[in-house]
């Protein structure tokens, strides 16, 4: 095990309590009903599991994070290569992803020293990740949405409920409740305000 998987496993979240949040919150975004009880809850993670590869892809991140806690060696990687192969996911040992997130559809790359907040929505082919010559990568607030085809890159701050366009290049702070559109990515104003 790499001595960034040392340094940095004691602060992912638990195993359980990830997955359940990733469940109700990708239930909600997809549109469909969150179950009440822990059966309905089982069901619904088997079968989401079984009908969206970039689930299952998060599910095999949450499970190395758990072995990575548990400073299990050789496993981690094996989940890694699996989450790549399911849904083309790769994201890094040191990224600490809040319990809740969506990953759309796949194709996503997180690397760094990056935060992913509760709430956040990544859309297919995003990259959140780093700048040459810098390994602090991007602090994304909880409740931001970064478009399809977005790169954040570098030691920049999205804001909560911020919301990335898709195909912008972030190479600068976005303030919470705002959008970010182009390349290099722009603060443009909300229709009606």
């Amino acid at each position: 095990m790499s001595k960034a998987s040392d340094l940095f496993g004691d602060r992912h979240p638990r195993f359980r309590a990830a997955v359940a949040a990733d469940l109700r919150f990708s239930l909600q975004c997809r549109g469909e009903p969150v179950p009440r009880t822990r059966l309905g809850l089982g069901r619904e993670l088997a079968r989401l599991c079984w009908t969206s590869d970039a689930f299952a892809a998060q599910c095999c991140y949450r499970a190395r994070c758990a072995l990575i806690r548990a400073r299990v060696p050789v496993l981690p990687v094996v989940l890694h290569r699996l989450s790549m192969m399911l849904a083309q996911i790769c994201i890094g040992d040191p990224v600490v992803m809040a319990p809740g997130v969506y990953i759309a559809h796949g194709q996503v790359v997180v690397d760094g020293l990056t935060t992913v907040g509760a709430h956040v929505v990544l859309f297919p082919w995003t990259t959140i990740g780093l700048v040459a010559g810098n390994f602090h990568g991007p602090t994304i607030g909880n409740g931001a949405t970064i478009g399809t085809g977005a790169r954040v890159l570098g030691p920049v701050t999205i804001g909560d409920h911020a919301t990335v366009g898709a195909n912008a290049v972030v190479l600068h702070d976005v303030p919470a409740m705002s959008t970010a559109v182009g390349v290099p990515a722009r603060i443009v104003p909300l229709p009606g305000h």
